[in-house]
């Protein structure tokens, strides 16, 4: 029954990959410009992102009502997804850059195996993920469409400001980053 539930797991995955790639993202969208996968919104057409909480690889509670006030970077992830492997290392440099200005940076682990996902994390990011084998948090989101690789930056405000629906680099996202974190400031 485990591993039927495991197969079940993985097709119900590659069917929202697929759709991610080339699906709608929720009603939000249609109302923001998107760029080769990267939806940004103006500020008054953000959603505001709902309370989102769960636990971490490391077995702590999280809540992102505790990241009130600050830029959330959320990088939904995968260990058996090569784009995210790829990703890790621009990631973890943009979170490294960006940490000090009140920015914070959250995985967030799905489909996958928890010894699996803290084995990838050893070495690659020094940020938290959230473990969420069966996608709820990508749901809770509504904008992923629980494509693997994603990354949403979250405003100060609690919105979602930009959803890249693809692998980043940070050469694109450390920009965006650093646009949504200006926002507001000075």
């Amino acid at each position: 029954m485990r591993r039927l539930a495991a197969v079940l797991a993985t097709a119900a995955l590659a069917a929202g990959v697929l759709a991610g790639c080339g699906g709608e993202d929720g009603n939000w969208a249609k109302n923001c410009t998107t760029t080769n996968g990267v939806v940004e919104c103006a500020p008054d057409k953000r959603p505001a992102v709902e309370p989102i909480t769960g636990e971490l690889l490391d077995g702590k509670a999280y809540d992102i009502a505790q990241e009130k006030g600050k830029v959330v970077v959320v990088n939904f992830w995968g260990s058996w997804c090569a784009p995210c492997r790829a990703e890790a290392d621009d990631l973890e440099n943009t979170y490294q850059a960006m940490k000090d200005k009140d920015v914070s940076f959250i995985g967030v682990n799905s489909r996958d195996d928890r010894d699996a996902a803290r084995d990838f994390e050893k070495g690659r990011v020094t940020y938290p993920s959230l473990y969420d084998f069966p996608g709820k948090i990508g749901i809770q989101f509504d904008v992923t469409n629980v494509s693997i690789p994603s990354t949403l930056i979250i405003d100060r405000q609690g919105r979602i400001a930009v959803a890249l629906r693809q692998a980043t680099t940070e050469t694109q996202l450390k920009p965006l980053v650093e646009k949504i974190a200006a926002e507001g400031q000075g």
